[in-house]
């Protein structure tokens, strides 16, 4: 599983980094399409991703991978067998979601810090944004899809400076597929409402 299945531009990706990719890749498509069958490929890929991260030393995003299989399976039950129902964030509730991913990377950043992790405050708030997103889509909210598109985007940059090249450019592509979630939930929200 760790050993390398393929050589590109002088970098190894192994076995488990392509299996974790193409699983992961499979799990988004399906979200963007409401299928509640995304669950368990989220969560497969969580296991995955998991391991992978371990061995890079990038412990939020390793330990973000657990939140995601809580996810999947809230998720799992939570959505209805036709799949999610977006809706909107109440505006209030925006600014708390901020404010908390906010104090909460002031305060985890400093424990990764001691305990040696290759990344500190960039990988804390993308832990939190990836935390709320995920919670976001859970419970149906189209907003789900432009804070991953944020989220995505800064794990480019994260996983690109720590010389990961399959991971950046799965999420290079996450970072576009969140802009067709963003238009696929926010339609589907539309086309509900004019309906009533």
């Amino acid at each position: 599983m760790f050993s390398t299945l393929f050589t590109a531009w002088g970098y190894e990706v192994s076995y488990l980094e392509f299996i974790a990719s193409l699983v992961s890749f499979i799990g988004v498509a399906l979200g963007i399409t409401r299928k509640r069958i995304t669950w368990p490929w989220w969560a497969a890929s969580s296991v995955l991703y998991g391991i992978f991260f371990l061995q890079y030393e990038l412990y939020a995003s390793a330990a973000l991978q657990l939140i995601f299989i809580a996810a999947a399976i809230i998720g799992w039950f939570g959505w209805e067998p036709t799949g999610a129902k977006p809706g909107p964030v109440k505006n209030s509730y925006r600014i708390y979601i901020l404010a908390a991913i906010l104090i909460s990377t002031l305060a985890l950043g400093p424990v990764l810090k001691s305990l040696g992790a290759a990344s500190t405050y960039v990988d804390a708030i993308l832990f939190f944004g990836s935390f709320a997103a995920q919670m976001l889509m859970v419970y149906q909210k189209y907003e789900t899809w432009p804070l991953w598109l944020i989220v995505d985007a800064g794990y480019v940059a994260l996983y690109a400076s720590q010389g990961l090249l399959f991971t950046t450019l799965l999420y290079v592509l996450f970072t576009m597929m969140a802009a067709l979630g963003w238009s696929s939930w926010y339609g589907a929200h539309r086309r509900a409402t004019r309906s009533l």
